[in-house]
């Protein structure tokens, strides 16, 4: 019986590798796209759609800037995406803990959520 457990326990964690594999191959392959489309918009427009080239920096002008298709905004979209893959994977990564029942790596994958989180929020307002 216990080797039955062990068996659909071991398939299970190989389930949720393929998963976060897969979600880290989507999440590279989304913010390139993006990228690729604001590096198409910014050879066709000729400039970054922002005086003196700069770029947003901000949720609210990246937001404006998505939506009045700016190539820069358009790019540090894809860069926002591609930050938050690997966040993505430290979530999926707790709930296999979880379900495996290791609950000290749940504890420490999320501490280190609350760290990725923090120094987020801390870049965001510096």
């Amino acid at each position: 019986m216990a080797n039955n457990s062990n068996k659909q326990t071991n398939e299970e964690m190989a389930d949720v590798q393929l998963i976060i594999g897969k979600i880290l191959r989507l999440g590279v392959m989304i913010s390139a796209t993006v990228m690729l489309i604001g590096l198409l918009l910014l050879i066709v427009k000729g400039n970054g759609g922002y005086p003196n080239n700069a770029f947003p920096t901000d949720f609210t002008d990246i937001w404006i800037g998505i939506v009045q298709l700016r190539p820069y905004a358009i790019m540090m979209l894809g860069i926002f995406l591609l930050i938050l893959t690997p966040v993505l994977r430290v979530v999926v990564s707790i709930y296999s803990f979880h379900q495996e029942g290791d609950h000290l790596y749940v504890v420490i994958t999320t501490i280190v959520l609350i760290i990725l989180g923090i120094s987020f929020v801390f870049g965001i307002f510096r």
